[in-house]
């Protein structure tokens, strides 16, 4: 984990403020995962991308390899020697993780059904378990949906990590930790939130597929 930190403070000193906060985010995550729990993830716009970014890492290979090993090669080939050989050759290992931003049948009716800025609330309340962790990407940290999603988290057990500018904001209200990059204009925000989220997920992979 240090060594991922300090590589991200290298190539960004400015994120040198956050570097306890990104360590707090990574210790809820790898608590989560060790536990067999799992990430929701939601924010508007870019963080929308940023979203589907991050599970993209955690869902299969990032830098490190992830071969399916042991009990479950061979449980696939028991069941069938054929695809069985194909899936313990080139399934990937995978830490559960779920964009909220995607679904458009599901998003579109319950936003024209019911209220519109509880959309990623409602999917919180259909994915979402105690000891889950619930990231909220917002460049402001004030996005009423990611809000909303944020008091359901915790509610419901779910640990909460914000991300957003520089500027106090309500997200830091609900969050049990809140990484804050020093930028407040939307753009340079979101230049610092990807090299934040690639040192989560980098840590994450080391931990639990390093070896």
């Amino acid at each position: 984990m240090e060594e991922q930190l300090q590589i991200l403070i290298e190539r960004y000193p400015k994120l040198s403020v956050c570097k306890e906060d990104i360590k707090k985010a990574y210790e809820l995550l790898e608590t989560a995962y060790q536990n067999g729990k799992k990430l929701l993830v939601c924010g508007n716009g870019g963080s929308a991308s940023d979203s589907e970014h991050i599970v993209g890492e955690l869902m299969k290979e990032f830098k490190l390899k992830r071969k399916v090993y042991g009990k479950q090669a061979a449980a696939l080939k028991e069941i069938d020697p054929e695809l069985g050989q194909v899936l313990a050759d080139n399934l990937q290992g995978a830490l559960p993780a779920i964009s909220l931003t995607g679904h458009s049948s599901l998003q579109t009716a319950f936003m024209n059904d019911v209220v519109p800025e509880l959309v990623f609330a409602q999917q919180v309340n259909g994915y979402g378990n105690a000891g889950d962790v619930f990231l909220g990407i917002s460049t402001s940290g004030n996005s009423k949906n990611v809000l909303y999603a944020a008091v359901n988290a915790k509610a419901k057990g779910l640990k909460v990590i914000g991300l957003t500018g520089g500027k106090e904001n309500k997200l830091m209200k609900y969050a049990d930790v809140c990484v804050r990059v020093p930028e407040t204009e939307t753009y340079k925000i979101q230049e610092l939130h990807l090299p934040v989220y690639h040192c989560l997920c980098l840590m994450l992979e080391q931990k639990f597929f390093g070896a």
